[in-house]
């Protein structure tokens, strides 16, 4: 069988790809808090950063959770500024985001200024994508990474649905695995929201390439782990800890590990409903409620949640803490 030949999901596919006992790699977008002043909360930013990496999970600045589409330069190098202080020598990876509009060629300098930036603090770049960049054919596509590898080392690539961002595509089975050549491209976060998909690039990092990290961007499936997916997730910015003594009992074989799954993925599903973007006020919401954040308030430009929702994230955070205290 071609290794990028589609095979219908069954049964015995899926116990082929399940993963027990299996040491989890989390990667968790941290929200960019603001303060009711709508200055941002740097303090709460700093301190999220360091409970994540505490945590065991990398800290992801300047993704989507942290308006990465949404804030300037000058916002970005002071969150990445602040992460390299904060974390010493420990991993993290960030957002390289190009902003264009419908028609733009693709620009391989304004990529390379967003690279470099994140470089100078040793991250690790994840390639948001761009009108410019998806626009092109597959072949041009491939190429474009190429030459984003040749310019960045080591970095990750990026899917991302339509329902997220109007610039994001999910690329063809046949140039993920162009994309899966390229040296420098250690791994991918997938952000179709689609099972079938995800298990898809699955099969062919086994048959391919078994070092490459399909890193799950699906926060309506975070169980996509037991089938071999890390995560690159912005669920997770609502309860770093939680996720990580989640991952801890998948490692030991824990049964633990179902109910607490369950449970953050019932606020998956609560906090990524339509409008999927104002996932980000839900986790400024719940952040405040624990105490974490000056306030509940968002980017002035990210989409919000109703007040009515308060009290359902509330009941959701008093069961996490009664599970896991």
């Amino acid at each position: 069988m071609n290794v990028i030949q589609t095979e219908k999901m069954s049964a015995d596919t899926l116990a082929e790809l399940f993963q027990p006992r299996r040491k989890i790699t989390g990667m968790s977008a941290i929200l960019l808090p603001f303060s009711s002043d709508g200055a941002i909360d740097w303090d709460g930013f700093a301190a999220h950063v360091q409970r994540t990496h505490a945590a065991g999970l990398a800290p992801a600045v300047n993704m989507d959770t942290g308006y990465g589409n949404l804030i300037d330069d000058a916002i970005r190098r002071q969150a990445l500024q602040l992460t390299r202080e904060l974390i010493g020598d420990g991993k993290f990876v960030a957002g390289a985001f190009v902003g264009d509009a419908p028609g733009s060629a693709f620009n391989l300098d304004a990529y390379r200024q967003q690279i470099d930036l994140i470089n100078e603090y040793a991250g690790t770049p994840v390639i948001f994508q761009s009108y410019g960049l998806t626009r092109q054919s597959d072949a041009a596509i491939a190429d474009a990474y190429r030459q984003i590898g040749e310019c960045a080392g080591e970095f990750i690539g990026f899917e991302l649905g339509t329902m997220f961002a109007p610039f994001g595509k999910i690329y063809s089975l046949e140039l993920y695995a162009e994309l899966m050549g390229i040296a420098e491209c250690t791994g991918a976060k997938h952000s179709s929201l689609s099972r079938e998909l995800e298990w898809e690039r699955l099969i062919l990092r086994n048959r391919t390439r078994p070092d490459f990290r399909v890193f799950t961007g699906n926060d309506l499936a975070i169980d996509m782990v037991m089938y071999g997916s890390d995560y690159l997730l912005g669920l997770s910015t609502f309860a770093p800890e939680e996720f990580a003594m989640r991952d801890a009992y998948w490692e030991a074989g824990d049964p633990r590990f179902y109910e607490l799954n369950d449970l953050l993925q019932y606020l998956g599903f609560f906090a990524f409903r339509d409008p999927v973007p104002a996932y980000k006020h839900s986790a400024a919401q719940f952040l405040f409620d624990r105490g974490w954040i000056k306030s509940s308030l968002t980017h002035p430009n990210s989409p919000k949640r109703p007040d009515s929702d308060e009290p359902i994230l509330h009941d959701i955070l008093v069961r996490l803490e009664k599970l896991t205290g």
